[in-house]
């Protein structure tokens, strides 16, 4: 993330020094921006010398941890897998000590083409927490189903469709108006025999169906007493 970062920053003509090994103190910046582990933010800034506003890149953590700088948090709202990366068109959870700190992180935000909005420390866990959901645990999901659809001779290929079709109906309609399938129609003998097989050929994810039959039953029975997504 640090580099695709600062590497896209320098691209739109802002003078990035690094990324800069640990330790850095970050003497001839004006702003210095950690990319670290969440565990180690408050060790990084640490060696950094005051008068710097001194931002992180993390979702779950809060601005306590670069105390005593002037403190603010950029966490692009995205999934990274090196640099470059175009940022341009996505969200960015912004959130700053002072209102100096947090222009200063709405400004990069906006600079890398991204929407801020405003986190604050005691949301945090709950917004990372939705985000994992939205991009990590649904990396998962589709890793059983193609497990599952590889028992049946299925391939990777012949559920992509499906699942980037399930996506935009989830942005374009919300949860339960994008809701289809066995479980919102009633019909349980066909879930009963969805589950039976995944106890025969999966059986190390059948807790997983469990837990998520659960959770659709319970959104379905949202959708039909008309109540809030």
């Amino acid at each position: 993330m640090g580099s695709a970062v600062a590497e896209a920053l320098r691209a739109c003509g802002l003078n990035v020094s690094g990324p800069e090994g640990r330790g850095a103190r970050g003497e001839h910046a004006d702003v210095v921006l950690l990319a670290v582990p969440d565990a180690e933010i408050e060790r990084a800034a640490g060696s950094v010398d005051s008068g710097r506003l001194v931002g992180h890149l993390s979702g779950a953590t809060g601005l306590s941890p670069l105390h005593p700088h002037e403190a603010f948090s950029l966490h692009p709202l995205t999934t990274v897998t090196g640099a470059p990366h175009d940022f341009g068109g996505g969200f960015a959870a912004v959130d700053g000590a002072t209102e100096t700190a947090l222009a200063v992180a709405t400004e990069l935000a906006t600079v890398l083409g991204m929407h801020p909005f405003r986190v604050r420390d005691a949301d945090r866990p709950a917004y990372h927490a939705a985000a994992a959901m939205a991009s990590n645990f649904l990396v998962t999901i589709e890793g059983v189903a193609e497990e599952l659809a590889a028992t049946a001779g299925v391939s990777r290929e012949a559920l992509v469709p499906l699942a980037r079709a399930a996506v935009e109906n989830w942005a374009s309609k919300g949860a339960a108006g994008a809701l289809t399938g066995p479980i919102v129609r009633g019909d349980a003998d066909t879930v009963a025999r969805q589950r039976a097989a995944i106890a025969e050929r999966l059986p190390e994810s059948l807790p997983l169906f469990d837990a998520l039959a659960a959770a659709t039953q319970r959104l379905a029975d949202t959708r039909r007493t008309g109540g809030d997504e």
